[in-house]
Formats: C-alpha cells, structure tokens, sequence
C-alpha cells in the first residue's frame, strides 16, 4: 500500500472517529441518560433492545416460564410484524421458534387493558393463520404458545404463572389442538424460578439481577458507552415519537372540538360539518348521537 493510500485512510478513519464522537456527545444528553438508568426489562422498548440479537436471553425465559431446561431457541425476533389475510398487522414484542417447531409470542404488559384473553386469542389466530404453505394439510401447524408477562396479577389469584388450554366444559377433557396462552405474574415475590425471573425483570440495577445472561446483556447496554449510545438513540426516536403522537392527537382534539361547536350551533348540515371539521361524516354522526 502506498504512502498516499495509508495517508487517506488514516484521514478517512479519524474523519469517522469524530464524526461518532459528535453523534456521541449530541445524543447521550443526561436526561435520556436518566431515562436509560430508570429502564427494566417490563419497559418494552428497552426488552426489545436488549432481546434484539439474544436468543440466549430468550431461551433462557422460556425454558423459566415452560419448565423446560432443554428447550432450544431456533430463531428469535423483536418487534415481528405479522398481518392477516385482510391486511391488519401487529407487532409481536418477541417471536420465537425452537428446536421442536414450536413457536412462541412473549409480549410485555404493564397496563392490565393491554393484556386482555381476546389479544391472546387474536395473536394465536394470527401465528395459525401464517404457519402453513398453500396446499399444507392443518396437521402441519405446530404448537403456539402466546406468552403475556404482566407488571401486575392480571388474573387476581396470586399464582406465578396461569396456563390456559382449550377443554370440554363438562368433563374438563383437554383439546389437544396444539394452542397455550399463558399469562406470567410479575407481581410475584415467590422465591421461584419464574419469581427471580419477574425481579429480573422489574430491576433496575443489573447488579443486583439472579440470572447471569440478562444480567450481562442489561448491564451492556445500562453501563458501557457503546450500549448507552445505542439506547440514547433509541430514546431520542422515541422521543420524537411521542411528540408526533402528541401533535396528531392534539389535532384529533381540536377537529372534534370544532365538530361539537359546529353541531351545538345547529346551522350546518352535518356533511358540512364533516367538511370543515375534518372528520368523517361517520364520525361526525357518532359524535352528534353521543350528545344527545
């Protein structure tokens, strides 16, 4: 290599190292900074980060959660899109397959209305209705479990876990279709497996966390600088996230406003209302029927 060409690639190579160190100082601003050291696990922006590339982390939680100690984790994702045949899509927190074919959807609850039977029903509906080729016999689905981590006993009877299968209501005889939903407690203070798994989850200091692996990957990104970084910019997408969620629902507030003046007012049509509020003329009738 000639002297010219190491020259440029030096010049080349400190060009990056400070431009990485402006993006650096830029982003790491104490308050994300502070947000950062306030995240756990049961915060599912962080989960997914920390989980995005660690399906050790992910094997480890369910073999804890199913009992498993040889389950093997296959293939893992955070924030898997998956759709209907109608087009409507969601995102699983975390999908997962292991070494048997089983697939896995583990979400992170921490309201108790977002982790509602009929949500578990729809993401098994969805996992079945995308498992099998054009042409493949029913047979070929593969066991699904829909896992729901909730920050709270959503299920009121104070057990680590609650697994629910499709039975015959009489005899209590199991429907062996292949379908779990689960629902993990992370309430529980039960000196359990799954118990150290849910202070795992609901800790901030990855020091004081019982299993080794989520302490590792928690601490790399609470307490290394590449980690940090890496957070710091997650933090700041969210941030403008919220605020563009904030200005589309101050919008959604002022043309409802403005619909309900326009209704009171009694003058106009309600297709003109629709037309100069903005909303639907759906909508516009829904909201005259609810003042009434």
């Amino acid at each position: 290599m000639t002297t010219s060409m190491q020259s440029r690639r030096r010049k080349a190579g400190k060009a990056i190292a400070h431009k990485a160190a402006g993006r650096s100082a830029s982003v790491m601003r104490p308050e994300y900074l502070a947000e950062i050291a306030r995240f756990r696990l049961m915060d599912d922006d962080f989960m997914s980060k920390c989980l995005e590339n660690a399906p050790e982390c992910i094997e480890l939680i369910l073999r804890i959660i199913l009992g498993k100690k040889d389950l093997k984790v296959v293939k893992s994702q955070t924030e898997y899109p998956i759709k209907n045949l109608q087009g409507r899509g969601v995102r699983f927190d975390v999908f997962a397959r292991d070494s048997e074919g089983r697939e896995y959807d583990i979400e992170i609850q921490r309201a108790n209305d977002g982790a509602e039977p009929r949500r578990a029903r729809y993401n098994s509906a969805l996992m079945d209705a995308n498992a099998l080729k054009s042409g493949e016999d029913v047979d070929k689905l593969r066991d699904t479990y829909v896992i729901f981590i909730t920050e709270n006993d959503v299920m009121g009877e104070g057990q680590d876990a609650y697994s629910y299968l499709r039975m015959e209501e009489r005899s209590g005889k199991r429907l062996y279709d292949g379908t779990h939903i689960i629902y993990v407690n992370g309430a529980t203070r039960s000196e359990s497996d799954i118990g150290k798994l849910m202070h795992d989850f609901l800790c901030r200091n990855a020091a004081e966390m019982h299993f080794d692996i989520l302490k590792r990957q928690v601490s790399q990104f609470k307490n290394s600088e590449e980690g940090r970084l890496t957070m710091c910019e997650a933090v700041e997408r969210i941030a403008e996230r919220r605020e563009a969620l904030g200005e589309a629902r101050g919008k959604r507030e002022t043309m409802f406003a403005t619909a309900k003046r326009m209704l009171k007012d009694g003058v106009l049509a309600l297709k003109d209302i629709a037309r100069y509020s903005g909303l639907s003329l759906a909508q516009v009738k829904k909201l005259q029927a609810s003042m009434a």
